[in-house]
């Protein structure tokens, strides 16, 4: 199973800042389970896809292409859609933190984790990333963490940890697995500190899918000088497998899902958008019970409950921290 390729899927400005102080977040209605759906769907159907984009093309080069494409694809839609697209110097700061952090930083990181661990502890790393949203929206923009909402992130994480159960326990901590944990956790934590660029980018009134556009370029020139240093050869599996593969990453995963996702994280907040991070594994799952005829045991089977019970505290939270 290559579940925490899912991961690696792993947008507009919203109209309410839910960020400001003593704001609510608008209510989760069927615009917001439109974009939360779209965002696990595509999370979490994206584990076939670089299952396919493994073996000859080192994953760095790899993410190089996907990314890439995702930017033309994005600009072109931006440049025919006459999308502001200039933005002041200050901002490009951002966008390339935007591009550290989202782009390429938390994507390598996970790559190599995955040199190390099994992708079900690596899943199970990721969707800590709910409660490491909750923590970093409370210390960067001074946000009081909901109980409800925590208790909901933590009941989440868990469910994951019995949805992986055979995995987590069969993992030897010996310094090759401590290596991976450390890589793994440092790959969520850039992915919930982009998060946070992400939401100061939408104070500032930036579209997401121009910040996006532009986070997708740093990304690329980060990834590219990396597999440089590194020696990666740039080449291109010329077969419809591979490049059917990326193009759905590109298209679905990237520019699709980021726009979901983030576009979402503007409308509630990043501690329930963040709730993703918990589901996508789930929904992996679950997918996987019929492409792969997963069999699910009885933890795992109370894991999946957990994890959508959690779904449904975090969502239904009247607050969007």
């Amino acid at each position: 199973m290559t579940l925490v390729l899912a991961k690696f899927a792993s947008p507009m400005t919203a109209s309410v800042d839910p960020l400001a102080s003593g704001a609510r977040a608008p209510a989760f209605g069927l615009a917001e389970f439109g974009l939360y759906s779209v965002t696990v769907f595509a999370w979490s159907t994206s584990w076939f896809a670089l299952h396919l984009q493994l073996g000859v093309v080192a994953p760095e080069v790899s993410l190089v292409w996907r990314f890439l494409m995702a930017a033309a694809v994005l600009w072109a839609w931006l440049l025919v859609t006459r999308q502001r697209v200039r933005f002041p110097w200050r901002l490009h700061l951002k966008f390339a933190a935007t591009g550290l952090l989202l782009f390429s930083f938390n994507f390598a990181m996970m790559y190599h984790a995955g040199e190390f661990l099994p992708s079900g502890l690596l899943s199970v790393v990721f969707s800590a990333a709910s409660v490491f949203n909750i923590v970093l929206a409370r210390i960067v923009f001074g946000i009081p963490i909901s109980p409800r909402v925590a208790v909901g992130g933590a009941i989440g994480v868990v469910g994951v940890g019995l949805l992986f159960l055979p995995q987590v326990i069969g993992t030897t901590l010996d310094v090759g697995a401590l290596i991976g944990l450390g890589l793994a956790t440092l790959g969520t934590l850039a992915f919930s500190l982009g998060n946070m660029m992400s939401s100061t980018l939408q104070r500032d009134r930036v579209p997401v899918m121009s910040a996006s556009a532009w986070g997708l370029i740093y990304g690329v020139g980060l990834l590219a000088l990396a597999a440089w240093w590194q020696g990666r050869p740039f080449i291109i599996v010329p077969s419809f497998a591979y490049v059917g593969s990326l193009a759905y990453l590109a298209v679905i995963c990237t520019v699709v899902a980021f726009w979901a996702y983030l576009t979402l994280l503007g409308r509630i907040g990043p501690s329930r958008a963040g709730y993703a991070a918990v589901m996508y594994p789930t929904f992996a799952l679950l997918i996987s019970t019929v492409a792969e005829g997963y069999q699910w045991t009885l933890p795992a089977l109370a894991g999946l409950a957990l994890a959508l019970f959690g779904n449904v505290v975090v969502l239904r939270s009247g607050r969007s921290r």
